[in-house]
């Protein structure tokens, strides 16, 4: 097995990782503001297999890294169920649940640019070990800044809802935008990442060092 095939592989374990943290952060945050549906799920776990949606989680990362010999690599695991009419707070706790996701990313980020850095006061650390860690974190910011974007039905769509005039949210264009947000974020993702890639590189090199 060659050394590219094995950054692949490491990738896709890192994503899964990262994007099941993702999913129970919504969760856990939902049941401490009112909501057990994720709980009653079955979804609050590290279990990796309650979370794992074949293309999502398997088949997008496979092709994407492969397509581009892991230079990209984007994925998602089955969302979290998730009942906004549970919640006590109507009004901003939604925006928390939602901030949960890329919020966890990002601390997984700063926990291992913060051990990164305590290694690198101890010992030399070598290169592909600095690779690996680096791998790992842009994934994780990647994760959390793609996700705050706020276009339907990204995160960062309802980050903001709270924020926004009540006639907007409730209007027709707003509902088509949410039917049709995918489609925006897919577009968005093959031809607009370049936009927010300065900002993901910049974020992880940041935290690194």
């Amino acid at each position: 097995m060659d050394i590219a095939t094995i950054l692949i592989i490491f990738q896709i374990i890192i994503l899964i990782f990262a994007v099941i943290i993702h999913e129970v952060s919504h969760g856990v945050i939902a049941l401490a503001l009112g909501d057990p549906t994720a709980k009653l799920a079955g979804r609050l776990t590290l279990n990796p297999i309650p979370h794992i949606d074949i293309y999502g989680s398997i088949i997008v990362p496979l092709v994407l890294g492969i397509s581009s010999s892991g230079a990209f690599m984007f994925g998602y695991a089955k969302p979290v169920p998730f009942n906004p009419y549970l919640l006590r707070d109507q009004k901003w706790a939604p925006a928390l649940v939602a901030l949960a996701g890329p919020g966890s990313n990002l601390l997984l980020a700063l926990g291992l640019g913060a051990l990164y850095r305590i290694a690198g006061l101890f010992m030399t650390i070598p290169q592909e070990v600095a690779q690996l860690f680096f791998i790992a974190v842009l994934i994780n910011i990647v994760l959390a800044v793609f996700n705050s974007i706020p276009i339907p039905p990204l995160d960062g769509s309802k980050i903001i809802a709270p924020l926004l005039p009540y006639n907007i949210i409730r209007s027709k264009a707003y509902a088509v935008l949410e039917e049709q947000g995918m489609f925006i974020v897919l577009i968005f993702a093959l031809f607009g990442f370049r936009l927010i890639s300065p900002l993901i590189f910049g974020l992880t090199n940041v935290i690194l060092g």
